[in-house]
């Protein structure tokens, strides 16, 4: 990949693991330095370890008030700017809304979208005094389709579609791109206990889909010229719907 984000600095929550580890390492493939934000310090170690100075760890646990209030000021201590953020870190419950605890609708909710809403919040005056910046956000096809099995994680993701779309609007004066991902069942933590045989079975069939082709799509938003923005992709497994 050329070395599109050369000179770039770019925050991805949810770092550690998932779609937004492939997303914080494709962006340092192109170029950028990137601040790695998750609350598993071991993790964040572990990976930016692998890639030099250019991916710094910055441990935040994002359901902490005074510690998600931190995030900017600590990136902009970091890495001194801030050029795209994605705010990808977030929760799955799935299943009949009757069987679900309820502190863990909590925990959700406030996740996938107070956290959201706050994160972006933050980066916004930083952007627009410097007149650009990209905005990145995990959504979900759930976020499409009123998806019986998953109704609060459908929920969540609807109020983030709607934020994105919103924030949009108004953020464009100041030359501030946002745009959603909405990808279909990823291989990742939520699979985490599936056999590996099942796994290959249904990646084969067209059921799921790698972080790394998230992020593949995530690299084609950001690289787009800047009278361009890509409002919202679905991103979905071919077979997904058949």
């Amino acid at each position: 990949m050329a070395r599109e984000l050369e000179g770039k600095v770019a925050a991805v929550t949810g770092s550690a693991s998932g779609i937004g580890l492939a997303s914080a390492e494709a962006m340092l493939a192109a170029g950028a330095r990137v601040v790695f934000v998750d609350r598993d310090e071991a993790a964040l170690k572990t990976v930016c370890a692998k890639h030099g100075d250019a991916a710094i760890p910055l441990v935040i646990d994002l359901l902490d008030l005074t510690s998600c209030a931190s995030m900017m000021s600590r990136i902009l201590e970091k890495a001194g700017k801030l050029d795209i953020f994605h705010a990808n870190a977030g929760l799955y419950i799935g299943g009949d809304l009757v069987d679900a605890e309820t502190d863990a609708i909590d925990r959700m909710l406030n996740l996938n979208i107070n956290v959201v809403m706050k994160n972006v919040h933050d980066v916004l005056p930083h952007m627009i005094e410097r007149g650009c910046g990209d905005i990145l956000v995990t959504s979900s096809l759930a976020g499409h389709y009123p998806t019986p099995w998953e109704p609060v994680y459908a929920s969540s993701k609807w109020a983030i579609h709607c934020f994105v779309q919103t924030v949009r609007r108004q953020v464009n004066k100041h030359g501030i791109r946002i745009g959603s991902v909405s990808p279909g069942p990823v291989i990742g933590a939520l699979l985490a206990d599936w056999p590996e045989d099942k796994l290959q079975d249904a990646k084969a069939s067209g059921s799921l889909i790698e972080a790394t082709e998230v992020a593949d799509t995530l690299m084609f938003m950001l690289t787009r010229p800047r009278n361009v923005t890509i409002r919202d992709v679905v991103i979905m497994p071919s077979g997904f719907d058949l």
